[in-house]
């Protein structure tokens, strides 16, 4: 007799939380950040190439597109630099009751828009 039951749990049956939405959101952001210094390292090498080529991409980052960039890059670095100090406190071994699981993994989420947000402020000027 054949078993038709589910080997693994699918989408349709998986109930989201919060850790397993942030957990899944370092990693992309990790491998993100990867990318986004590789890209840095390269223009800040195109300097040997001559100031022109430096401005191109330069000018780039004045237009819409280049600061939408510019804010992803500072969130994806804000959410994954928040995930770590969660990670830390995990290595310590707080943090793993599912309480407090929860409400570090919303700090982490908001908290990632908000330092995208002070530290977009703080590029502009307008603070200090």
């Amino acid at each position: 007799m054949k078993d038709n039951n589910p080997l693994s749990p699918h989408i349709q049956i998986y109930n989201w939380h919060i850790s397993s939405l942030v957990s899944i959101c370092h990693r992309i952001t990790g491998i993100i950040n990867i990318a986004i210094i590789t890209l840095i390292c390269f223009w800040v090498a195109l300097l040997l190439l001559g100031n022109s080529n430096y401005e191109l991409i330069q000018n780039f980052f004045g237009t819409f597109f280049g600061k939408f960039i510019i804010i992803g890059t500072v969130w994806s670095f804000s959410f994954q630099i928040l995930s770590e100090i969660r990670h830390l406190f995990w290595d310590l071994g707080l943090g793993f009751e599912l309480k407090t699981s929860n409400i570090t993994g919303l700090i982490v989420i908001f908290g990632s828009f908000i330092l995208t947000i002070f530290i977009f402020i703080l590029g502009k000027g307008f603070v200090l």
